[in-house]
Formats: structure tokens, C-alpha cells, sequence
């Protein structure tokens, strides 16, 4: 029998901030221990998020073949980022559930739930229920939501 194990394709998460990708931690060292050049990822990844504001984290699915070549997938912001700047407040409460720091309205959970929903894994679910998970988010983030 022989021992000739196929390689995997590996997948790496990162979050990245949007036109600012470059090969310091933690892209440098999650992508050089996979032997691929940082620096060709970093280049492609701030062309592609080139039309996003500077500096909005940018959840990042980076596929690694077996040859060491790469592709990867962008998606939109975190709802709590998003949340946080609609109301405008740094960070979340102490306690999470307990303070409320600020209120929004349906109409702003709207905007993000349509934001969200151009996500591929959201893609399944109604607008209805996307709204409903930012609902649940803005709880946890100390955000109060006024019909």
C-alpha cells in the first residue's frame, strides 16, 4: 500500500481592514507559514476593496491550493462594526445585554440588514430574518432599537 496522501486546499480567515492589507501580523505570518507570498495577496486585496472606505474591517476567506496559489473572498463588514458607526458610539457595554449606550431606529437595522444580505451565506435567508439577527446584535452591542 502506498502512502500518497492528497493535499488539502487550506482555508484561512482574516480580518483585514479594507485598503490596508500589507505583510505585517497577521497576514504576513498566517499566509508565510503556507508558503505564499504575502505581498502579492496584499496587492490584489487592496485593488479589489480599493471602492470601500479605508479601514473598514473586511472579513476575508483565503482558499490556499496545493501549489501555493490563492484565491480569496471578501464580505461585508461585521454587523457590530456596522452597527457601531450608525450610532456612533467606540465600543460595546461592560455588560452586554444590561447598558444601553444608544438607539436606532428599523430603518437603519434596514439598511444593514440589505448590506448583509448581498453576503453568499445569507443569501437563503429573507430580509425579514437578516433584520432580525441585527436586532439580536445591536443587543449585545448596548444599541436600543425605536420602531
Amino acid at each position: 500500500m502506498s502512502k500518497t496522501a492528497k493535499a488539502k486546499d487550506q482555508v484561512v480567515r482574516l480580518l483585514i481592514s479594507a485598503g490596508k492589507a500589507a505583510p505585517t501580523p497577521p497576514v504576513g505570518p498566517a499566509l508565510g507559514a503556507r508558503g505564499v507570498k504575502s505581498m502579492d495577496f496584499c496587492k490584489e486585496f487592496n485593488a479589489r476593496t480599493a471602492h470601500i472606505e479605508p479601514g473598514v474591517p473586511t472579513p476575508t476567506l483565503i482558499t490556499i491550493r496545493p501549489d501555493r496559489t490563492f484565491s480569496f473572498t471578501t464580505k461585508t463588514p461585521p454587523t457590530s462594526y456596522l452597527l457601531k458607526k450608525v450610532s456612533g458610539i467606540d465600543k460595546g457595554p461592560a455588560k452586554p445585554g444590561h447598558e444601553i449606550l444608544a438607539t436606532i431606529s428599523l430603518k437603519h437595522v434596514h439598511e444593514i440588514a440589505k448590506i448583509k444580505a448581498t453576503d453568499d451565506h445569507m443569501s437563503h435567508l429573507s430580509l425579514e430574518n437578516i433584520a432580525r439577527m441585527v436586532v439580536g446584535t445591536a443587543r449585545t452591542v448596548g444599541i436600543q432599537v425605536v420602531p
